[in-house]
This record gives structure tokens, C-alpha cells and sequence, in this order.
């Protein structure tokens, strides 16, 4: 998710556009009624959400959406002496040790902070950063295709590497896009600091194939999406995310009985996404009302079918469209936050090495 920039989140598929105001002018208001949150381009919430946080916190909320989520990432810390904004929405765990490590967030402990799952908290001790969404990094397959070529759709990271399988995934770059690294980081979880370089040797001999971000490969190379069949993509296997099958249901044009797209369940890794009150906004006290925002029910179970993420406070609710179609892995990859920030930048680079040269 960075420079190269890594891509990020494309958290809501990149289907959901912004409901609120938005803008691209530079610089955070000084403005007191107003709060500027700063976010990659998959930020949606619903109209009706958003005017009730301001009618009753009397901030107007000035969206600034700065792109994809690496990007973002890598702009605010550049201009963190003299911020965007008052909060940043969309940091997640594969590159929250950059953030912090670069002084990105102040301290604050979010209202409703004891509401959110233990398992997805994090900075604990300074609470520079609130958690606010979770979703699966997954393998997804084209279940016409599979059907039609009487091939049983693979399951694991293992069988991606299989000769049943050669030439029909296509992956994002892990050095540019957020779900390509989180595919990198599942791998090595799953094999180990060992074993993932043999592991991805395998899956180059059979054929995958690298693209820069996450719409390509989703939107252009992979034949199971709706855009995927208009561009005449021919990669029946693709890394995305858990929540695409529901996302694919519900914005078609006609909806069909079942998802036209499936998950390889033992291919996740789960992403965290987090928000925070940058280093020098110019209106902390709206700031930190706007992240108090984010931890509300009416926000969380406002989430799932605008940004196709699952809530992280308990009881909040998730659509029924939301769970039939797209449910969360049972047993996703993952890897503790001090082991990211160790390992990231020499794995990118020797991904790099290994894969695309």
C-alpha cells in the first residue's frame, strides 16, 4: 500500500461512491464548526448517517478523498507538519507501523473504545489509532467457469500452485496495491519466513500473473465480474476480497439467486482498517467527535453495504444480504502487528525481486 505506493484498501470494492461532501482543495479548514476527514476513495456512508453526526454534533463534515489508500497514507505523512485535514480514515494493519513509526497520529481514546473486539485493537498503550472496519483478503473464483470447464475451484494456497490451476490467477503487485501485499503477508503467515519465496516460485512456473492495483484485476483481468466479462477478461481466479461475491449480487442489474463468484476460504488474510486524529489538525475537538462517530452503532451497521467491511464493535449488526453472500473466513492468515513492521519492506522487495523480474 505505498510508494511505490501501496494501493490500499479498496475496501468497498471501489463500488460505493462518496455520499458526502467532498472536496480536493489542500490544506485543513481552521474553520471550528467544521471537521475535514482525509480518506482513500472507498469512504461512503449513507446521507442520512452522516447529516444525523452533524446535527447533533453541530460539525459540517468536509470530505477529502485523496485517492487509493497507500496514496493517501503516503501524502498525509509527508504533510503531517501542516495536515490535510483532522482525521484520516483508511490506514490498515499492513502498513499501521509506517503511520505511527512516522508520527502520523496524536493520542486519543475514542468514546466507545471498551465496545470494540479486543482481537482488533491495537496501539493500545498510547491510542494513537481507532479501529473501524475488518474484511478478508481472499482468492476469489468465477463459478461459471469453473463449472463449464468441469474444474473443482481451488480451496487453499496450495492448490494455486497446482498444475490444474496454471495460468488462471491474477494477482496485484504487493509493492503497489493493498490487497496484493495482504495476499504476500497471508502467504507468508501461512508458509513462513522460509517458505513463502519457494511458495511464490511455484505459483510464477504456473503462471500468475501480476497487474498494478486492484481494478485491473478485478474490473479488466478476471472473468467473474460483471466489468470483467464486458472487458473480456480471462482470468477466472483473482485476489480480492471476501465481500465481493455480496457486492456482486447486489449491484447488478439484475439480481440474481447466488453469487456468481465464490472465495477459495483457505486463501484469507484479514485487514483492519483504522482512523485517527492527525498530528497538527487544526480542529482536535471536532476530530475527536468524528472519530467518536465512527465507533457508533448507526455508523457500524451502516458500514457493511457502503464500504463491504464488517463492523469491529460488538452487537452492531450486519445485513442479511451482506452475511448470506459474503461471510467472513473462518480461519483467515494473520500477523501480528510487530511482525508486519519488521518484515514488510524486505519481503516487498524481495517479492519484487523474485516475481516480476
Amino acid at each position: 500500500m505505498h510508494h511505490k505506493t501501496f494501493v490500499a484498501v479498496a475496501v468497498g470494492l471501489g463500488l460505493v461512491t462518496l455520499s458526502a461532501c467532498g472536496s480536493t482543495d489542500t490544506g485543513g479548514s481552521a474553520d471550528p464548526t467544521t471537521v475535514t476527514l482525509v480518506s482513500h476513495d472507498s469512504w461512503a456512508v449513507s446521507k442520512d448517517v452522516l447529516k444525523d453526526f452533524e446535527k447533533r454534533s453541530g460539525y459540517k463534515v468536509r470530505v477529502l478523498k485523496d485517492g487509493d489508500a497507500g496514496q493517501a497514507v503516503n501524502k498525509a505523512i509527508l504533510t503531517k507538519d501542516n495536515p490535510q485535514g483532522d482525521v484520516f480514515f483508511g490506514v490498515d494493519n499492513t502498513l499501521l507501523s509506517r503511520a505511527l513509526n512516522n508520527g502520523l497520529f496524536q493520542p486519543y481514546r475514542a468514546k466507545g473504545w471498551d465496545t470494540v473486539r479486543p482481537e482488533f485493537r491495537a496501539d493500545q498503550g498510547k491510542h494513537r489509532v481507532t479501529p473501524v472496519d475488518t474484511g478478508d483478503i481472499c482468492v476469489n473464483y468465477d463459478k461459471a467457469w469453473f463449472s463449464a470447464h468441469k474444474l473443482t475451484p481451488p480451496r487453499s494456497f496450495e492448490d494455486l500452485a497446482k498444475p490444474a490451476y496454471k495460468n488462471l490467477l491474477v494477482t496485484e503487485n504487493a509493492a503497489t496495491s493493498s490487497p496484493g501485499l495482504g495476499f504476500l503477508l497471508g502467504s507468508a503467515a501461512k508458509f513462513g519466513d522460509d517458505g513463502w519465496p519457494g511458495y511464490w516460485k511455484k505459483l510464477k512456473a504456473n503462471g500468475v500473473k501480476v497487474v498494478d492495483g486492484w481494478e485491473q484485476a478485478y474490473y479488466q483481468e478476471f472473468s467473474g465480474s460483471s466489468e470483467g466479462k464486458k472487458a473480456g477478461g480471462d482470468r477466472p481466479l483473482v485476489v480480492s476480497y471476501a465481500s465481493s461475491p455480496p457486492a456482486e449480487v447486489i449491484y447488478a442489474k439484475k439480481r440474481p439467486a447466488t453469487a456468481p463468484t465464490g472465495v477459495a476460504t483457505g486463501t484469507c488474510f484479514r485487514q483492519v482498517e483504522y482512523a485517527g486524529l492527525l498530528s497538527n489538525a487544526k480542529n482536535t475537538k471536532g476530530g475527536k467527535a468524528l472519530l467518536d462517530f465512527l465507533l457508533t452503532k448507526e455508523f457500524q451497521q451502516d458500514m457493511p453495504l457502503n464500504m463491504f467491511v464488517y463492523p469491529v464493535v460488538k452487537g452492531a449488526a450486519v445485513p442479511a444480504d451482506f452475511t448470506k453472500y459474503g461471510p467472513a473466513a473462518e480461519d483467515p492468515e494473520t500477523l501480528a502487528p510487530d511482525t508486519i513492521a519488521a518484515n514488510r519492506d524486505e519481503w516487498v522487495k524481495s517479492w519484487t525481486s523474485l516475481v516480476l523480474k
